[in-house]
């Protein structure tokens, strides 16, 4: 008799209106049949170069063996790895993780029937992680796309994949937090859940109670690297503008203006007479901010009316408005607002890379790019120095690929000279002749370490 006075309440609460029930299922078995044709399982081979060092082979399995036994060419070696996805088009369309796929020079995947179907890359997002990949085939199931920004805190998900190579393993939790920062990119904005995930659920979909995709698993935080109910999926709105960059121009698009951004504090808040607001600490010149009129030291506030309080939720703003749309731009300046017109231009490698302050060949002849610390690289990077130059870029492939650099890394040391500045890093880097060696003391997050490799 209790149950039955407890649920008349809250069904009476509900139609009051006075709180939503969210209707859970007595089992899962349902929605997991409903999705299950469209999960794949990823599997890709990569091939390395090994180096041919004559001591890394004590037991004498030299390179003909390895060619006769194995089928490895001589002076290569096989890395395998595995992870999952989601098919969004009839056509064979597949929406996955960038670092599922990276490198990857064959990709398979498996169907819920077992079929196997070689795959190609079709394009990749390393801001946001996102790749897309296709197979050869006709009538497959999509799943629908759901609308992740109507997903709450507390709502149940679902989420399928293939965890250490399980395929079509379901666990079931809730949205645990939205809007998370992990430090993956610079457009973090992660749906935090307590679904399981694990190691090989990368890529695979995180579902709502209507069977819809919500999310993207992508990462997890994990003292032992396992399920610890802590896990992280990319919001499927912000995937679905990537992808249709993806499927029809090959890259994602993104709109810039040209400027460096930083939080307001409590102190520069009173400083610039705002409550609220994201404060403009360089503007490009030759930028479409430049053009509009925007300064150093405005603090926007609005974007076509609509507030913005936060760096991020700038950021994410401009990266999502259509190239060579006008935008307006509401700033406060000297404590008065004003309302800028400005027109999108795309964000691309050249526009937002160093090379266009004044940056030499010597950068480029270490095979990497490296500039000042400015607060753009401080965000983005999550860097602890403002001496030193950061690496902005390395050039795959490249003898500082190889040896390990990493963009982001800050470079305070080469060959011995003491690096504050990209100056100093420039007056170092142009004394490291051809085929000499090249040593560099780097900061990564709270450590020191030193890498060399041959100037080539």
């Amino acid at each position: 008799m209790k149950r039955i006075v407890l649920s008349l309440l809250a069904l009476t609460l509900c139609v009051s209106g006075i709180f939503a029930v969210q209707y859970i299922p007595a089992s899962f078995k349902e929605l997991a049949e409903k999705v299950r044709p469209s999960v794949v399982n990823i599997s890709t081979v990569s091939v390395i170069h090994r180096s041919m060092d004559p001591y890394s082979d004590p037991f004498g399995m030299n390179d003909d063996m390895y060619e006769r036994f194995f089928g490895i060419p001589k002076g290569t070696m096989k890395k395998q790895s595995l992870g999952s996805g989601f098919i969004v088009s009839s056509d064979g369309y597949i929406l996955t993780n960038n670092h599922v796929v990276d490198k990857a020079d064959e990709i398979t995947v498996k169907f819920y029937n077992q079929k196997e179907l070689k795959a190609k890359l079709i394009g990749i997002d390393k801001d946001t992680d996102l790749a897309v990949i296709k197979v050869e085939a006709k009538n497959l199931t999509p799943i629908k796309l759901g609308d992740s920004d109507k997903i709450d805190v507390g709502d149940w998900v679902v989420a399928v994949g293939s965890p250490f190579g399980l395929e079509q393993t379901v666990t079931q939790g809730i949205i645990s937090a939205k809007g998370r920062i992990i430090g993956a990119g610079p457009y973090d904005d992660f749906l935090q859940t307590d679904a399981a995930i694990n190691p090989g659920n990368s890529g695979g979909p995180l579902i709502n109670l209507d069977g819809e995709v919500i999310g993207i698993n992508t990462a997890i935080s994990s003292m032992s690297g396992g399920y610890e109910g802590v896990g992280f999926a990319m919001p499927i709105n912000m995937a679905k503008k990537t992808y249709s960059d993806i499927v029809s121009s090959g890259h994602a698009v993104r709109g810039w203006l040209g400027v460096v951004i930083q939080e307001m504090t409590p102190e520069l808040m009173k400083h610039f007479k705002v409550s609220s607001g994201v404060l403009v600490s360089q503007v490009y010149p030759g930028s479409p901010a430049a053009a509009g009129g925007m300064k150093r030291g405005d603090v926007v506030v609005s974007i076509d009316g609509k507030n913005v309080a936060k760096y991020r939720e700038l950021q994410a703003i401009i990266a999502s408005e259509p190239v060579g749309r006008e935008i307006e731009v509401g700033v406060v300046r000297d404590g008065n607002e004003k309302t800028l017109k400005i027109k999108v231009e795309e964000r691309t490698d050249e526009n937002i890379s160093p090379k266009k302050n004044n940056q030499g060949n010597a950068e480029k002849s270490l095979g990497l790019i490296a500039g000042d610390i400015t607060e753009e690289a401080v965000q983005q990077y999550g860097l602890n120095s403002n001496s030193g130059a950061v690496i902005f870029d390395v050039i795959e492939g490249s003898a500082a690929d190889t040896a390990g650099v990493m963009k982001g890394d800050v470079i305070h040391e080469l060959n011995g000279a003491q690096i504050k500045n990209k100056e100093d890093f420039d007056a170092a880097a142009g004394k490291v002749k051809e085929g000499s060696q090249a040593v560099m003391l780097i900061e990564r997050g709270n450590t020191m370490v030193y890498l060399a490799f041959i100037n080539n």
